[in-house]
């Protein structure tokens, strides 16, 4: 065969797999796995949440003292204002409601990721500055989707999928009248950043940062709280720094200072 001929076949094979790789990469992101559950529960609340009484407004960013955080999705009801977390994953989730980080473990691998309600708290803190709401009106929702289950108790604002419309619809006392489920929907319309490219890669920088800021922070690795630098106070090692569990006295983990 002409050697002009063979290379001219694997260059088309390979212009042919490159499309495939791409498209393998972005599907197993979690950009992409992040965007599907957002998806999956902007479904469950148009099928399941009667829209004459809740008004979904989707990824919102807001202004911060820091920053900016971005909302996943707001839905503004007579019933209050329900600001949703959503997480795509799979396999087992250990956390409890004040931990910092939870765990998620898929088969022997283990990995930390941020507690969805402290996230959500940042959120809902920053929801409540820009409407001058009453914290009594303003509810958290983390909905969980994917192939997942909890080892550990669910803090009972914590779903999986339908679940998280169930707690929504559990909410039955009226807060709002109509005129002031409009007024809020129009402060959060109108104090949302532009929803542009620039908004979101300013935003993703905004995140970066923290993470990096976050990882050279030290964690229990018994109880995932934060560890804190302390001293000795008395026995041999008076005087010597040492790395402490701040849920101290609940967990004792310590851990020599470096």
């Amino acid at each position: 065969m002409d050697l002009t001929i063979y290379l001219n076949m694997i260059v088309s094979a390979i212009w042919y797999l490159i499309p495939i790789f791409i498209f393998a990469v972005i599907i197993k992101s979690a950009w992409f796995k992040g965007l599907i559950g957002e998806l999956q529960v902007n479904l469950l609340i148009k099928f399941f949440l009667e829209k004459n009484d809740y008004h979904l407004i989707k990824n919102v960013t807001l202004l911060t003292e820091d920053g900016t955080t971005q909302i996943d999705h707001i839905i503004v009801s007579k019933f209050g204002i329900f600001v949703v977390e959503t997480k795509n994953m799979k396999g087992w989730i250990f956390g409890s409601e004040n931990q910092k980080q939870w765990t998620q473990q898929i088969f022997k691998h283990k990995s930390k990721f941020q507690n969805p309600l402290h996230q959500n708290y940042k959120h809902v803190k920053t929801l409540e500055d820009c409407l001058s709401a009453n914290e009594d009106t303003i509810f958290s929702v983390i909905i969980f989707i994917g192939d997942c289950s909890f080892k550990t108790k669910k803090p009972e604002n914590v779903k999986f999928a339908r679940g998280g419309i169930e707690y929504i619809k559990s909410k039955t006392d009226i807060v709002f009248n109509g005129q002031e489920v409009a007024d809020v929907i129009e402060q959060i319309e109108s104090g949302r950043l532009e929803r542009s490219y620039r908004t979101n890669r300013q935003h993703v920088k905004h995140v970066r940062d923290i993470v990096k800021n976050k990882s050279e922070t030290k964690t229990c690795v018994k109880c995932g709280s934060e560890m804190v630098l302390r001293k000795a106070t008395k026995g041999k090692n008076e005087g010597s720094d040492f790395w402490g569990c701040s849920a101290f006295p609940k967990c004792r983990y310590v851990t020599e200072s470096c």
